[in-house]
């Protein structure tokens, strides 16, 4: 089982100046999951343009190669590393594998059920962190389908599934309130069972609605005839999955702490390719980064966030009261940037984020108080006071959304260091150089 490597601090770097510096993303770790998934359950080949290399998407790769698939690199146009060119896993397919999750969600919860389709016996683990993510979702929608799950009863990592006959059901009651993932992760192999699947969400109110709403346009995208039919309850009827070329956004919530950045700074940051119309929550960061004063326009393909004077210049932030409970990706970082706010915050709707990388609100809590400020935990979300922030230690806790964090609050904060940089190589492994070259760039 692979680990990323942990032993790197990094003094997150001032910047004094304010910002006019331009920059461009790699892909969306959510599509490019996606769509290797869909790829290699296509009618024939395929190439993902402009996807992201990270190690999410890496172990999305190996998994899919360990059912069957084949998956290669191949010349493209992107700056951020080579197209890739996807031949599906075979009809009928007979596999067995051991399949390393690390702490990628979205390996751990759409891989499952594909053993759904793949005959075999398929044995799932990941990383120390992974083991507390919660999976009994799965492998409760997995075994409905007919499948022998082997968990010992913990309804997380490690555990065996093994498919001896063809799925005895075509639908399926899930209780879907810990993470989207579990019902978009059913629905993208739904077409190719025998008689489809219908999916029923019974728990609570599901977070991050708009990753279904993902899902369903990359399935509607390859020909799925696929549909919300009643609150909670998606149907896909079965059929083929289109086999075509696809182009892969730019990571719109990877783009976050970049363009937070200018409301510490003062001057603005402009994200290429920003696409005009997309299924991304990332999409959301400027219009939430507006509550805490930002300004943002779309030029073509060119969003710019501006951010007046800056904080470091004395630009008051204010306090705001959000429900991230659709964007809860997006919360470490504005969480992270209300720790420097004039007035209270409070963020509501984001109690899942317990059972992600880490407990990122624990982990949120734990760090704001380590640089002085007043933060706490509340049923659903966190309140954050004002309160002088010093230089301290921000651990990552093995989570890219929280190393970004800290290096968003080191542009204002002396001395902050972030304790694992490196893991941002989750979804951005690029980000420490494109970090530094923000800070280093030309003052306007």
């Amino acid at each position: 089982m692979s680990t990323p490597d942990n032993s790197s601090p990094w003094i997150a770097p001032e910047r004094i100046q304010p910002l006019s510096h331009a920059l461009s993303l790699p892909g969306s770790k959510s599509l490019t999951n996606r769509e290797l998934v869909l790829a290699a359950l296509a009618e024939g080949p395929g190439v993902l343009r402009g996807p992201l290399h990270s190690r999410d998407t890496g172990l999305m790769v190996d998994a899919l190669r360990s059912l069957g698939a084949v998956i290669e690199e191949v010349p493209g146009e992107g700056g951020f590393g080579p197209d890739l060119h996807v031949v599906p896993i075979p009809l009928d397919s007979d596999a067995s594998a051991s399949i390393d999750c690390g702490l990628a969600g979205t390996v751990m919860r759409f891989v499952p059920p594909l053993a759904a389709i793949v005959r075999g016996t398929f044995h799932f683990d990941g990383d120390v962190g992974a083991r507390r993510r919660p999976m009994s979702t799965t492998l409760d929608a997995l075994g409905q389908l007919g499948l022998q799950v082997d968990d010992d009863g913990r309804g997380t990592l490690p555990f065996t599934i093994t498919h001896r006959d063809s799925a005895t059901s075509s639908a399926v009651s899930i209780d879907a309130s810990a993470s989207s993932q579990f019902v978009s992760g059913l629905l993208l192999m739904g077409a190719r069972l025998p008689g489809g699947l219908t999916v029923t969400h019974t728990g609570q109110t599901v977070p991050s609605l708009p990753h279904i709403d993902m899902t369903l346009a990359c399935l509607r995208e390859r020909g799925v005839d696929v549909d919300t039919v009643a609150p909670g309850v998606w149907q896909v009827k079965p059929g083929p999955i289109a086999a075509k070329d696809v182009d892969i956004e730019p990571d719109l919530s990877n783009a976050a702490p970049f363009l937070a950045a200018p409301l510490i700074t003062g001057g603005h940051v402009t994200v290429e390719g920003w696409p005009g119309t997309t299924t991304q929550v990332g999409a959301d960061v400027p219009s939430i980064l507006e509550h805490f004063g930002a300004t943002s326009t779309l030029s073509g393909s060119r969003l710019t966030v501006g951010g007046g004077i800056g904080w470091r210049h004395g630009a008051t932030i204010p306090g705001v009261d959000l429900d991230l409970s659709h964007a809860g990706e997006l919360a470490p970082t504005v969480i992270a940037l209300s720790a420097l706010a004039s007035g209270p915050s409070v963020f509501r709707g984001i109690g899942h984020l317990r059972g992600h990388e880490t407990d990122r609100l624990s982990a949120l809590v734990h760090n704001i108080r380590a640089l002085g400020g007043v933060a706490e935990e509340t049923s659903d979300g966190i309140t954050v006071r004002p309160a002088a922030l010093d230089g301290g230690v921000w651990r990552a806790f093995a989570d890219h959304r929280m190393a970004t964090s800290g290096a968003l609050l080191g542009l204002g904060v002396r001395g902050v260091v972030v304790d694992d940089i490196a893991s941002t190589s989750k979804t951005l492994p690029e980000f420490p150089e494109l970090w530094s070259e923000l800070v280093e760039s030309p003052a306007p």
